[in-house]
């Protein structure tokens, strides 16, 4: 799949930049938005075909919601930036067995700024 692109006719997408543009595309839609109008406001001659199937994996995913709109569908995140890498996160977590070694290893490589967050927001309830 080639599309043209600013840094030539046939520039390639490095794998996930599609998904990561259409998401940052309706994280910033005050509305769900069908297939289309996500074509049109992407950058570079995308097929309609193309954005369905990207939309379509993203649902598959659990990453978007969609919801009938006519005979097509109209899509929007379930989650904001914070809470998709926040289930990343948990689902490599949960691929472990050591769970508790990744947490340790992940907690001694943090900065010491951010092991002070992390330690007030587990002291307030996660929230």
């Amino acid at each position: 799949m080639s599309e043209t692109r600013p840094g030539g006719p046939s520039a390639r997408r490095g794998p996930g930049e599609l998904e990561s543009e259409i998401l940052s595309l309706l994280w910033t839609s005050p509305t769900a938005l069908g297939a289309g109008a996500v074509q049109e406001q992407l950058s570079g001659e995308l097929a309609y075909t193309t954005v369905v199937t990207i939309l379509s994996r993203l649902h598959d995913k659990g990453v978007l919601r969609r919801t009938r709109a006519g005979r097509s569908y109209v899509y929007a995140p379930v989650y904001d930036e914070a809470g998709l890498v926040a289930r990343r996160m948990r689902q490599m977590l949960d691929k472990e067995a050591d769970r508790q070694a990744v947490l340790a290893r992940f907690v001694s490589d943090l900065s010491t700024d951010d092991e002070a967050l992390l330690r007030r927001l587990l002291d307030e309830g996660g929230s």
